[in-house]
């Protein structure tokens, strides 16, 4: 039932800061951990396929199974922060949970698997309990066959591969003693075979490749260097000594099953100029039946760099081939890579969890260029709210950004939601936001302070581009007069200086002078640069080049801000921050015109943790801590006053109070007649003039009471929406988002008796993919109907005349925003 009402259209999010966090399969499909899921992207969607939730801490390695006929992989192996290692398998195109390892007793921060000639699985993983534990797993059942212990030392990767000519299994594992272990399966066992020396830091990834009854295998270290190690079948030992003067390569020597193994070292690579923290054998491929490894080395590191590596044709001298990387931003460098099964795209995740993709350009020759990809914040989401229209997207994290996502039609058709800009990246960790008119907004944070941001010139003009819409509508939409064209944070500083035409002009002069002539120019501040976008932009971009300029400052607030509310007229911006006291609980109200503040309104005890103006900008509706809610009406403008003020019309008492926790989200109705509040206790509840048609705040006897019976949602209820939008059977759609990570569509309809509890009646809700994996923090309707971005949006209608889709952001506090269609035909 809920699969055709309640659809994902778009899920935000990024990898999880681990180094062997992403691995690339043969179906081209991406998976990596994003909190405690594992998301499978496609890389030609640009979208999310499928979460696959199972794990209950955070996702620390992600690796498929690959195949030896290099066929479509048909299992996935994962490890968690919750001590567990999970085997995914394919059925029926749907990936499912086949067995969960939990014998580690401390974080899993890597696994590896290879198929047996017997069909099992051999599955490896290595946890920071210092161990390494090797598991079998053949028809959904998986047990533990040996643990490797290290003492006090850590295991930083393993990898897995089969002996040449004996199709014995070899496990390689590099850690924090600068060493690589090679283990062999001796009757049924894996003993030490050899111990490869030469690392002078902690060995940070280790791979295996087959080539030609050879295996190479790569290991890479913070030291910056990269060793490959050659694994040969010696025929017999060699009983003559070489020639003296001859120069040979020491090789370390081991026997299994009558085969004598020597291993050389092949190369040692240097490139890179920090921690290598990432390397990925360029995938085989299968020529005619039979498989060909290239040579091709993929390297990141935390210079900000990936390197692909081959040997020369002519002197098989191993050498740089491409390098590329990110430029600009203040961040770290890279945790991991992998490269597409065609070697055609590679691709790294960087130590905020965002992707960068390349792709080798076609018609230039050894040319790479960067690619689209999908972005999100890397830790919880706190709030979200669209622009007034309805055609993007702002929301702010507890990773200290602000990100505007809208959606990119490409090649006519599809649509594709992207991050475009990101207007704020600050110091304190993000907490609430408000959309103020079309491009500007106020953002509150772990600190006293409430900031303004105006979209500048460039943002619009790009905005108008990927939106495919006129520019020149725009610019009178917006008071476009004395724009700046973009914005620049200075070095130490956390506000976003407006840079104009004028700046822009001098800042190229200075870059050609280059000599430093005072202290402060060797520490400048990040420079922007105009960008013109016909598609999304790649991080290193968005890091420094979208940025919108901060044009105020609000003080007034004792404590770290906790929610904001606009006005749907522009006029009044509502903020309130973290209180223990009376005094520290009032609602400041601001000018959103002059940024004067207007009054303050002192009601509750605790903090305010939710406002909402009525939808006709009449009222403000809070919720608190100490369990009660208040409504605020606008006085009518007296002959001398020009700025709005608000009264007290109506509040719960802890007498009247129905819920008995903290009340934590509330919404008004579209038609200003009834507001809902959810609550910790479980309880969602629809308040208004019981027994009366007229909308809350028409007469002065204050009298809101229950107008629906009490909905128990079984969880605590951490946001609640209204649909903006009435049905076609005169009933309210609400969405209700749980504590649990879930959300639950329930239609709810006034009468008069409210014994039965038939007033709710619950439609769709999230399934175990859609559902998020920790607290909903926010719930956002669309403010239109119709899809955004689809240009039949408002043809798409019944019969009946009601619009058949609707949107919902959901923001959570597993790093994702979604965004959810919803079909009114089938509620």
């Amino acid at each position: 039932m809920a699969a055709s009402v309640l659809q994902t259209c778009h899920v935000a999010c990024c990898a999880n800061r681990t180094p062997h966090v992403l691995s690339w399969s043969r179906r081209d499909l991406i998976a990596f951990g994003t909190c405690n899921s594992v998301a499978l992207y496609d890389p030609q969607e640009i979208k999310i396929i499928e979460l696959l939730n199972k794990h209950t801490g955070r996702v620390n390695a992600v690796q498929w199974v690959h195949r030896k006929d290099c066929g479509p992989e048909k299992q996935l192996v994962s490890g968690g922060s919750d001590n567990a290692v999970i085997v995914w398998e394919e059925r029926d195109g749907k990936y499912t949970s086949s067995a969960v390892c939990s014998d580690h007793s401390g974080p899993v921060c890597a696994v590896d698997g290879v198929s047996l000639a017997s069909g099992q699985l051999l599955v490896a993983s290595a946890s920071s309990d210092s161990t390494v534990k090797l598991w079998t797993y053949s028809s959904g059942e998986a047990e533990c066959l040996q643990t490797i212990s290290f003492g006090s030392g850590f295991m930083m990767d393993v990898s897995l591969a089969l002996l040449p000519g004996s199709e014995v299994p070899v496990l390689a594992c590099g850690g924090d003693d600068s060493k690589v272990y090679l283990y062999v399966q001796l009757s049924g066992q894996f003993q030490k075979v050899l111990t490869l020396q030469g690392h002078e830091d902690w060995v940070r990834g280790v791979e295996w490749a087959a080539r030609d009854g050879e295996l190479l295998l790569a290991s890479c270290s913070q030291d910056c260097l990269i060793r490959v190690w050659r694994l040969v079948v010696k025929c017999a030992p060699q009983s003559e000594m070489a020639a003296e003067g001859d120069i040979k390569m020491k090789e370390d020597v081991f026997e299994v099953k009558g085969n004598v193994y020597a291993v050389t070292l092949e190369t040692v690579l240097a490139g890179h100029e920090n921690w290598v923290y990432g390397i990925h054998w360029q995938p085989p491929v299968n020529k005619g039946g039979s498989v060909e490894q290239p040579l091709s080395l993929l390297s990141a590191s935390m210079d900000k760099t990936m390197i692909l590596w081959g040997p020369e044709d002519t002197s098989g001298v191993w050498v740089e081939n491409v390098r590329v990387g990110e430029v600009g931003g203040n961040t770290l460098g890279f945790f991991g890579c992998q490269m597409s099964p065609d070697g055609s795209k590679i691709l790294s995740h960087a130590f905020h969890g965002a992707l960068h993709l390349w792709y080798k350009d076609q018609g230039q020759q050894g040319e790479w260029s960067p690619g689209v990809v999908l972005s999100g914040h890397f830790n919880a989401v706190q709030d979200l709210s669209w622009d007034p229209e309805g055609e993007f997207l702002l929301s702010v994290g507890s990773d200290q950004t602000t990100r505007l996502f809208m959606p990119w039609r490409r090649n006519c058709s599809q649509v594709t939601w992207h991050e475009i800009s990101r207007p704020q990246i600050h110091g304190y960790d993000m907490q609430c936001l408000a959309t103020v008119g079309r491009f500007q907004f106020v953002s509150g944070a772990d600190e006293k302070v409430l900031r303004v941001f105006r979209a500048p010139r460039n943002f619009v003009e790009n905005f108008a581009n990927i939106a495919g819409t006129s520019l020149e509508k725009l610019m009178a939409s917006t008071d476009a007069t004395g724009l700046p064209e973009g914005a620049s944070t200075p070095a130490l500083g956390l506000s976003n200086k407006a840079v104009f035409q004028g700046d822009l002009a001098i800042q190229n002069s200075q870059e050609e002078r280059e000599n430093f002539n005072s202290v402060s120019d060797q520490y400048k501040e990040s420079y922007f640069n105009p960008l013109s976008l016909t598609e999304p932009p790649p991080e290193d971009h968005l890091l420094q080049n979208t940025l919108w300029p901060e044009v105020q400052k609000l003080y007034g607030h004792g404590f770290e801000m906790f929610c904001l509310a606009s006005d749907s007229s522009r006029t009044v911006v509502a903020s309130a921050c973290k209180a223990s006291k009376a005094e520290h609980a009032a609602i400041l109200l601001w000018s959103a015109s002059s940024w004067k503040q207007l009054q303050a309104l002192p009601c509750h005890s605790l903090t305010v943790t939710q406002m909402a103006f009525s939808p006709d900008g009449r009222l403000l509706l809070a919720v608190s801590r100490d369990r009660t809610w208040s409504i605020w009406r606008k006085e009518d403008p007296g002959a001398d006053s020009s700025e709005p003020r608000f009264s007290l019309y109506s509040h719960s008492t802890k007498d009247s109070a129905v819920h008995t926790r903290i009340i934590w989200s509330c919404d008004w109705s579209p038609d200003n007649k009834y507001f809902v509040t959810s609550s910790r206790d479980k309880k969602v509840i629809m308040w208004g003039h019981h027994g009366s048609e007229d909308c809350i705040g028409k007469n002065n006897s204050g009298d809101v009471g229950p107008c629906s019976s009490i909905l128990d949602v079984w969880d605590s209820a951490t946001a609640v929406a209204i649909c903006p939008l009435i049905l076609s059977d005169q009933s309210y759609l609400l969405a209700v988002g749980l504590e649990s990570g879930r959300i639950v569509l329930y239609k709810w309809r006034p009468m008069e008796d409210l014994s039965s509890g038939s007033d709710w009646s619950k439609c769709a809700e999230t399934d175990a993919s859609q559902s998020h994996t920790l607290v909903v923090k926010r719930l956002r309707w669309r403010p239109r109907a119709g899809q955004a971005g689809q240009q039949d949006e408002c043809e798409s209608q019944s019969k009946s005349g009601h619009p058949a889709w609707v949107q919902l952001a959901s923001a959570g506090a597993d790093h994702a925003v979604k965004i959810f269609n919803i079909n009114t035909l089938t509620l």
